[in-house]
Order: C-alpha cells, then structure tokens, then sequence
C-alpha cells in the first residue's frame, strides 16, 4: 500500500470537509487531495531522486509528503535550521532533488547538483494547477516513503529510512479512520523535518481531524490559534510546554475549554511542570508519547487515565508513574538488555530494544535490525513491575566512573527536588583518577540564591552513594536544548572542557 491511500480516503469519505488550515487558508480533503496529485505530476516531470523540503512548516509540507508518494519518490524534510556546512553536505546526499523552499539558499550552497528548486508558493500554485481528480496510488509498500536526517552530533547525520509499510502499519494500528468530528482540530507547530511532524500530518488526516498548522512556534500565537481555532488536540515538546505555561502564569488566559487532548514528548518533561500543567488543564487528557525517527513515530504511551491516576495517588510507585513514558503500544514488543544482550528483568536498567511492523531500524547506509528483527535504540531505561517504561537518558551518556555506570537521569531526578533549582544535567567529565567523572550543570529559578558546591555534593552523597558526587559543578543561564526539547549534552560537556 502506499501513504497517500489516507488522504485518499479522508476526500473520498468528505471531500469538502477542511482538512488543514495555515495562515488563515483553508483546504478541503479533495483539494488537499488534487494538489497532491498535482505534486506528482510535477515530480514526475522534473525526474528527480529524491523530494526535499527546506522550509517551515505548510500546507506545502503536507501537499510535498503525499506528492511524493503519489510519484513513488522518497520525501527528504530538511532541518532549515542547519548551519550553512552542514546543510550543504546534506544536499549532496540527496541530489538531483526535486526542493521546495528556500531556493536562494539551495542555489548558494549547492549551485551544481542538478536540484529543480522552486519557493512554497511556486510549488502549491504549480501543484494545484496540475491537480486533477485521479484513480488508485500505486503501490510502494515496500520502497521508501520518507528519509529523515537523524541529528548527527559526533558524526555526519544517518539518512534514516520509513518505507510505506512502516508508516501505514503505525497508522492503521494507532488511528480510527473518520474518528474525528468535523468541529475537531488538531494544532500541529513541531517542525516539519521531525518525524513527529510527519505522523502528526498522517494521523490527523486519517483520523479527519482538521490540521490547525502553526509554521513557527511563538507561546502567545499558540495560546491564541488554539482559542480562536477552537482546537481539540494538540502536541507540544517540554520546552514548548514550559514556555506556554510561563505565558499563562504571567497571566495571558484565552478560552482554551475546547482543548480535549495535550499530546508531548521529544525530550524529558521535567515533573514539576507537567504537575503544573495537570493543575492549569484539569479538562484535557494528558498523554505522553516516547518514540524514534527508526521507529516512525509513538512506540510507548502514558494515557490520561494514568496522569491522573498518578497525580491523584498517594502512593509513591503510582505517582512516579508520571515521569515514565507509559507501556508499549499493544503492535510494539519491548526489551531491556544489558551489554552482552540478555534480557534484563523488572527494575533493572538497559538498554532498550524493539521490535514490531512500525519499527524500520534501516539507514541508508546500513540496517541496523539483529537477526530477529530487533531494533536497538540506543536509549536506556527500565520497565517496572506493572510495565512501565522509564528512560535513562541515552546509552551512550552513561557516565562509566572506575568501571561502575552510573545514570546521568537518577543524579538529574535527585538534583531537581532542590527548591532553587530549575533544570539539572550530568555528563562525564575527564578524571585522572576514574577516567571519567561526574560534572553536574544547573539553572536557577528566578531570584533564587545558588547553592553552595557542598550543599549539592552533600544532596547527591545522601540520596544516592558517593560514586556519584559530582567532581564539577558549572551554573548556567539556562541549558542547551535542541528545538524539539532534546537536551544538548555535548554542549553541557563544552562548558566543562573550556
């Protein structure tokens, strides 16, 4: 089958029902539908390898992902936030592309690789002038959908890769077709080369709930699209969350009652605010969402009911849940294992590998699925006693002092319970004596006075054990996150390297 069958079937079952608004536009599924085969007909021509985007999100992103199913090419979505090097080597990789966006910077850094470039309203008025209503997509179940440059941080960025399968297998088994109402509205303002981005398009259009794009996230436009928008649904990352909080606290507080479900992930959600955020939206049905680009998309889920399981319980276990990401979804198998692969039990800490139809685990470069179809993901964590899964933070910021591991995330989560302290990091530095060592970073809240390095020395010694006292201590204004929330560790270990 092939990814374009879901906007297929949304115009086939409402054609004049709007399935996207962005800049105050409004498209119907069977215009969507047109200028998607509009797209390919102008991929097609220009003969192309790849699809790319460079550009915020649009309704030219949605128009782009189904064109080019539609024409049997894979759709390469470009950070645009790339500094100019990186970004240049990229469309390297992809030439001859066929690049919708910024063309003037696509013919700067790559004049000569063949690419047919052509700016978002070029390509929509193209596409829908192209459109005409057309028969059955081809079928690409198993050749390549989507190629996603994976963030790269010690080494050039893998090309990962979603065949058709993959993606409809995370569709079909998450989404109910038509189970939105037409008044239903989903606000989607995560950036387009994310694989979030790509299965919030999907999902939406499959479940015809009307797309509310917002291209650049600002708090105060996100609070008044979703009031004036009425929107229903809507995913945000922690620092997105932190930031629309702050707004509201400061007092900006537009009718938000039609906002039924608040959707997160990308990065870790620091307790106290999704605490806060559960006080602020007592409404909306929270759910945290955990998942890779290799995975393509959501693989474990924390719903509503157990957000307010946990923030109503008094037991300890149950309240924890909420810095968990929830259970596997019910088409996803899940393991922890340690080093030498065996499969860890409950409450030990490994590293996590899945397996499942959605579950890709291919790069262009290389497959990295194990002979039974295991996907290693690099992330570390443990499942509790009931199924919970609880991230470590990534395998490879174990901090390894003397020969014994240490979690970044258990220094972080005790360091967080001081009062002064707004957000927490712990890398590995250099130790003569260790090898490696434990710095800690922290940012303050407002007017609060810095702890003394005794002080936190002493919380951490007594918490947990004295291998984990940190050697280093650096205050910061306010700790590196990417744009989906991710925090930037190796820029925490530059402080301490300089």
């Amino acid at each position: 089958m092939n990814i374009s069958l879901l906007l297929q079937m949304a115009a086939d079952a409402e054609p004049d029902r709007i399935g996207l608004v962005c800049d105050g536009r409004r498209w119907s599924y069977s215009a969507l539908w047109r200028a998607a085969h509009g797209a390919a007909a102008a991929i097609k021509t220009a003969g192309c390898s790849h699809v790319g985007l460079l550009d915020e999100s649009s309704e030219a992103a949605a128009i782009a992902l189904f064109g080019a199913a539609l024409a049997g090419v894979p759709y390469v979505p470009l950070n645009y936030r790339l500094a100019d090097a990186d970004l240049a080597a990229l469309l390297q990789r992809i030439a001859p592309a066929y690049l919708i966006g910024d063309v003037a910077r696509v013919q700067r850094l790559n004049p000569d690789q063949g690419h047919k470039t052509v700016s978002r309203s070029e390509f929509v008025a193209e596409a829908e002038r192209l459109g005409a209503e057309a028969g059955e997509a081809e079928e690409h179940g198993e050749s390549i959908a989507v190629q996603i440059f994976t963030s790269g941080t010690t080494a050039a960025p893998k090309a990962a890769l979603l065949r058709h399968g993959n993606l409809l297998s995370y569709i079909l088994g998450t989404v109910e077709f038509a189970s939105a109402d037409a008044a239903e509205g989903a606000l989607v303002c995560v950036p387009p080369y994310h694989i979030a981005g790509i299965a919030a398009l999907m999902s939406s259009i499959y479940a015809m709930r009307k797309i509310v794009l917002l291209p650049a996230f600002d708090p105060d436009a996100w609070l008044n699209l979703a009031s004036g928008e009425r929107v229903s649904n809507a995913f945000v990352v922690p620092t997105m969350l932190a930031r629309i909080i702050a707004r509201m606290d400061a007092g900006l507080r537009p009718d938000l009652s039609g906002l039924q479900a608040l959707a997160y992930g990308g990065g870790r959600m620091p307790l106290e605010l999704i605490e806060r955020a559960l006080e602020l939206f007592p409404a909306t049905g929270f759910t945290n969402a955990y998942g890779l680009t290799e995975t393509s998309s959501t693989i474990a889920l924390l719903g509503p009911e157990d957000h307010r399981n946990a923030q109503r319980s008094q037991d300890p276990a149950v309240r924890a849940r909420l810095a968990s990401v929830g259970k596997p979804l019910p088409t996803i198998e899940l393991q922890i294992r340690d080093e030498e692969g065996r499969v860890l039990p409950a409450g030990e800490r490994g590293e996590i590998y899945v397996r499942g139809e959605q579950v890709s685990g291919e790069y262009k470069e290389r497959k990295a699925l194990d002979a039974e179809g295991w996907f290693p993901t690099r992330d570390a964590g443990y499942l509790d006693a009931e199924g919970y899964l609880f991230l470590a933070g990534r395998a490879d910021d174990v901090i390894v002092r003397g020969g014994e591991n240490i979690s970044p995330g258990e220094i972080e989560d005790v360091l967080m319970t001081h009062p002064a302290i707004a957000d927490a990091a712990a890398v590995a530095v250099p130790s003569v004596e260790w090898g490696e060592a434990v710095g800690i970073a922290i940012a303050l809240k407002p007017e609060q006075p810095r702890p003394s390095d005794e002080e936190l020395r002493n919380l951490i010694k007594n918490r947990l054990r004295s291998s984990r006292v940190p050697e280093k201590i650096a205050v910061l204004p306010a700790l590196p996150y990417n744009e989906m929330g991710k925090l930037l560790r190796r820029e925490v270990k530059k402080v301490f390297a300089s």
